[in-house]
């Protein structure tokens, strides 16, 4: 695995974790352990995030708003070789 896509992983583990965190609170708004935990995994993914755009450009589309068509020159998925 490589360290772009081990990258990848662990900001999609921290956004998962965020998401599931957020489901949780819809219907325990007052627990206030799982709040501290959801701070905790969105103050892991910022780094995540921006070592990864600093290394590799935008993470989405919508990161970029000086050039919003750069994206499109990364390698598609199925460009990559195995």
């Amino acid at each position: 695995m490589t360290e772009r896509d081990m990258l990848l992983k662990k900001i999609g583990t921290c956004k998962f974790a965020i998401v599931d965190i957020d489901l949780f609170l819809d219907t325990h708004p007052g627990d206030t352990e799982m709040l501290k935990k959801r701070r905790e995994y969105t103050e892991q993914l910022m780094p995540l995030i921006k070592q990864f755009e600093e290394k590799y450009g935008p993470l989405t589309k919508d990161e970029n708003a000086a050039n919003k068509w750069s994206w499109v020159k990364d390698p598609w998925p199925w460009d990559m070789e195995e």
